[in-house]
């Protein structure tokens, strides 16, 4: 029997590239493209390739993505983007007989005043934080062509495509980009330039009292590859055909001061840390309930000084 194929779309991204390290230690063949050979976003290109590659499984890591600013100020570009690669690719992975895909979502498709920790169920129960909306509509839009799929054709065509939503994650291969990034690459860079330039301060923006929980990537990658692979009769305990995601979280949360104060610690910044409260929190509380994915098996093994040591080191080398 052949191996089967599997086909890694965003994997030169954070999550895409640690699911192709891990996924050469599994049974398969890995097909990868750069962006100048496919071109996510171009449905003849996306239809064209599917058709020649006789792909049998799909991780949809690919995605547009950044943080409070960047979504704040590239609204048209993150949810156009988004869901031109979505439907491009999931679309097109039925067409061309793809049986087992898993798309890869966010936690921040839940309401702003969600219940904490945010259960699966909680998805579409109130209004979504309205700094990141249109990136978080085109990740429920996601879902919910998984799970349309699912429901036409799962037993015409014997298709299973699920989808994963991850807290935030973190860990090399980042974007440490000062404005555009996520909350820990963007810490790290300010105060690593902080530190170089041997500055008194480092200011955070917000008041530094949101708790937010984190992942580091490779447990991600993990956690990915369990729920692709686990037994269908097992996986369809855990879900329902209209709540079909599942939550991934390392199960501890912490303040944005406290997060601030172990990265000062791990780049050795000896200066003091200030708050901008005229620049938005975002969400009070962000932290999954992960009960269901960790009945399948799945926990985090990266704590956090450790995957905020190996992510500090990655951002030293780019």
């Amino acid at each position: 029997m052949s191996k089967p194929k599997i086909f890694i779309a965003g994997h030169k991204g954070m999550v895409g590239s640690s699911l192709v390290k891990l996924l050469k230690d599994h049974e398969g063949e890995i097909i990868t493209k750069d962006k100048s050979e496919l071109d996510l976003l171009n449905q003849q290109d996306v239809q064209n390739f599917f058709k020649n590659e006789e792909i049998d499984q799909v991780y949809l890591a690919a995605a547009k993505v950044g943080g409070i600013y960047a979504n704040n100020s590239y609204p048209a570009s993150f949810i156009y983007e988004n869901l031109m690669i979505q439907n491009n690719v999931i679309h097109n992975s039925f067409l061309g007989g793809v049986k087992k895909l898993l798309f890869l979502g966010s936690s921040c498709i839940y309401p702003k005043y969600a219940n904490q920790p945010m259960k699966e169920e909680e998805l579409l129960n109130g209004k979504l934080e309205p700094t990141n909306e249109p990136y978080a509509i085109a990740k429920i839009a996601g879902i919910k062509m998984c799970e349309s799929d699912n429901r036409q054709y799962s037993k015409s065509h014997n298709i299973d495509y699920r989808t994963i939503m991850p807290t935030n994650l973190y860990g090399p291969g980042d974007n440490y980009h000062p404005e555009n990034s996520h909350v820990i690459p963007g810490l790290i860079y300010r105060f690593h330039n902080a530190k170089i330039k041997n500055l008194k301060s480092v200011t955070i923006w917000g008041t530094g009292t949101p708790k937010r929980e984190f992942l580091y990537v490779d447990d991600m990658a993990r956690a990915s590859i369990i729920v692709m692979n686990i037994n269908k009769k097992i996986y369809d305990e855990h879900i329902s055909t209209m709540c079909s995601h599942i939550n991934a979280g390392s199960g501890n949360d912490l303040t944005v001061e406290e997060l601030a104060e172990a990265i000062r610690e791990v780049v050795g910044f000896k200066g003091k840390i200030k708050f901008d409260t005229s620049k938005p929190d975002g969400v009070v509380r962000k932290f999954l309930d992960s009960k269901k994915i960790n009945k399948m098996g799945f926990k985090h093994k990266v704590n956090l000084k450790d995957g905020l040591t190996k992510t500090y080191q990655d951002f030293i080398k780019s």
